[in-house]
């Protein structure tokens, strides 16, 4: 008897602890884990922890990327992603942020520290790190598109509830996803708001994907409309959603956009952006951090703090802007006309 309800006691603990984690937080936290690596490679490489191991006090991100013959642009994000890893300290000024090393960083990531990892992370950096982005030719290739349409789908399973239900949608019944991919987000969105019809505004080559993969042909409300929203008309519509658009866009192309679908925008209507947001004080997110520099590599965007969201949605005509943050990977920020 004792035997047994030892035995009981053990799954209940397991049961237990397993229930207490947090699955997508971990999944995420391994998805990142080489940007991470990068980062780290990358500030070493340039001399970041060098430099502010000889200046005489914290430095701004414009004198760092002076000093190091970088973008002011580029290192700005760099050292803010640093400040996220714990690898820098960042301290506000009225003249804005300056950063310092952390003991970490003086102990293991100069050169002239006794204990220096610095020639070890340039191995990682140079030669292993190149040997590991061919690891999964040996396994099977996969089209590239296919891949990141199912790894949306995928985030939007957790998250897509998150942000279509951080405000009340129902008064909106006319919506048109732009770049709504495979459709995960416009699923969400007729499941909440079962009076709305959503068209998902695509590339053609995406939009026959997402048709013949992704959504079913008898779920009526979810439509299709081919084209390229920054080249082609936008239709008139209640509500535009644009999920992780704007981040891939420098400013003038978001204010470009923006304006165009103010113009389509029905009165009272609105615009619901979907981002990953930077905090106001440069302390984080540190998975938002590393998606900026993600952008920096892939693309000629940014992450944004929810003051520069809410210029743009201003400068293009919206009001009345809302940020709500979910405390998850996503929030969601309304503007209405």
């Amino acid at each position: 008897m004792t035997k047994a309800r030892g035995s009981l006691t053990v799954r209940r603990r397991k049961m237990s602890s397993t229930e207490d984690l947090d699955y997508p937080q971990l999944l995420f936290q391994y998805n990142n884990g080489f940007l991470v690596s990068k980062i780290m490679f990358t500030a070493c490489e340039l001399g970041v922890f060098d430099l502010l191991l000889e200046s005489e006090g914290p430095l701004s991100s414009d004198a760092i990327a002076e000093r190091l013959g970088t973008s002011a642009s580029g290192m700005e994000r760099l050292l803010d992603a640093c400040v996220g890893l714990k690898l820098l300290g960042v301290e506000m000024k009225s003249e804005g942020a300056f950063y310092r090393n952390t003991e970490l960083s003086n102990l293991y990531l100069t050169k002239s520290s006794p204990k220096s990892q610095y020639h070890n992370l340039m191995y990682y950096s140079k030669t292993v790190y190149l040997c590991w982005h061919y690891l999964t030719d040996a396994v099977r290739s996969e089209e590239e598109m296919i891949k990141f349409m199912y790894g949306l789908n995928a985030i939007w399973s957790i998250c897509g509830r998150d942000v279509i239900g951080a405000f009340d949608l129902s008064p909106f019944t006319i919506i048109y996803d732009l770049g709504g991919c495979a459709g995960g987000l416009a699923q969400e969105c007729i499941s909440l708001y079962p009076n709305s019809t959503v068209t998902i505004y695509d590339l053609p080559k995406v939009v026959q994907v997402a048709k013949e993969r992704f959504v079913p042909p008898e779920e009526r409300r979810i439509t299709f409309h081919e084209g390229d929203f920054f080249k082609d008309p936008i239709p008139e519509a209640d509500l535009y959603i644009l999920a992780r658009i704007l981040h891939d866009w420098a400013d003038d192309k978001c204010m470009q956009l923006l304006a165009k679908i103010h113009k389509a925008c029905k009165p009272g209507g609105g615009v619901l952006l979907v981002e990953t947001l930077l905090n106001e004080d440069k302390t984080g997110p540190l998975e938002t951090q590393l998606y900026s520099m993600n952008m920096l590599v892939q693309a000629e965007g940014k992450e944004r703090t929810p003051a520069e969201y809410s210029k743009l949605l201003a400068a293009a005509g919206f009001r009345e802007i809302q940020v709500k943050k979910t405390g998850k990977l996503y929030d969601a920020i309304l503007g209405r006309k």
